[in-house]
């Protein structure tokens, strides 16, 4: 078991633990392990994908043991959950990610919109879910995907069209650099918690501020600062160095990407917002600016650029 952490404050931290393991560990055992590393003081617990299984196990409720089990550990710990459980709604057998939030409610359902195709094998089979919405929590707006979503963008771009800062991804397995697109396109952080016992953090330039891995159960603390934002030097430059120089002691450039023109600003100290002193000073962050240079040109096109040709 391995226990890592990896700071980068000051501005909004959020406390994440990362547990990863493979399935075959009961209810009673995951309940211990989130029981004893969520009392060092965490804002968010992430677990793997079904973590209790599919194949073979008959899918319960929201109001079932799983659910019921960590909503109280959330409300021991004061602390969000995202608890991955393979759920039954009337006839429908969903893959389903469920936001807990600190009093022990439920605060949000994710449905895996692409179960992988074992997933049709099981009796009932899985049903696919259709949305991918985000929560707002006390300390962000958080989304969550599953596994096999790693593959498909428009799980993503939803996350992003609502706003989500933070995306937990439970999985049976790693992904790796295909997670780190969707964080770098979409300029939010991604956390992993896997199967395969490791955990994964992206930043929102798409770097790796955290990897970890064990072969038994990993246990990752990471803090992440949901107020970095990033901005094209297009029409922003001038705005930035005002911004700088008339906030020494408030904001700091943390990163320049030179070969894509982008830079990242940060809080020097708790309670500032980068974002907020951003609009104050007319900045226009990076997702923003795409978003509009592509309704812009595509009203001077006439008509929107089209997406996947359809065979």
């Amino acid at each position: 078991m391995t226990d890592s952490r990896n700071l980068q404050q000051p501005g909004r931290p959020v406390r994440i633990l990362s547990i990863s393991f493979a399935n075959g560990m009961t209810l009673a055992q995951v309940a211990e392990i989130v029981d004893r590393e969520a009392a060092a003081g965490v804002d968010l617990v992430a677990l793997p994908e079904t973590f209790l299984g599919q194949d073979g196990h008959e899918p319960e409720p929201l109001d079932g043991p799983t659910v019921t089990t960590m909503a109280a550990l959330a409300a021991k710990h004061h602390t969000y959950i995202v608890c991955p459980i393979d759920r039954c709604d009337g006839a429908k057998r969903l893959n389903t990610a469920v936001l807990i939030d600190r009093e022990g409610r439920v605060a949000g359902i994710y449905d895996k919109v692409y179960p992988y195709w074992s997933e049709y094998d099981v009796k009932p089979p899985v049903t696919p879910g259709d949305d991918a919405p985000v929560y707002e929590a006390d300390f962000g707006r958080v989304g969550m995907a599953i596994c096999f979503d790693a593959n498909f963008p428009n799980v993503w771009e939803r996350l992003a069209a609502g706003g989500a800062e933070l995306v937990v991804w439970g999985s049976a397995y790693s992904a790796g650099t295909t997670l780190q697109a969707h964080a770098l396109n979409h300029n939010f952080t991604i956390v992993t918690s896997t199967q395969t016992c490791d955990c994964i953090v992206y930043d929102i330039t798409g770097q790796e501020v955290h990897y970890a891995k064990s072969d038994d159960v990993n246990v990752s603390h990471v803090v992440v600062d949901l107020d970095r934002a990033i901005f094209h030097e297009n029409f922003n430059i001038a705005k930035r160095d005002r911004l700088l120089a008339e906030h020494p002691d408030d904001a700091e450039q943390e990163r320049f990407l030179q070969r894509e023109q982008w830079f990242v600003l940060r809080a020097r100290r708790p309670g500032v917002s980068v974002h907020a002193l951003a609009r104050e000073y007319g900045m226009e962050e990076l997702a923003a600016y795409k978003e509009r240079s592509r309704r812009e040109i595509d009203a001077l096109r006439g008509r929107a650029f089209p997406g996947k040709a359809q065979p």
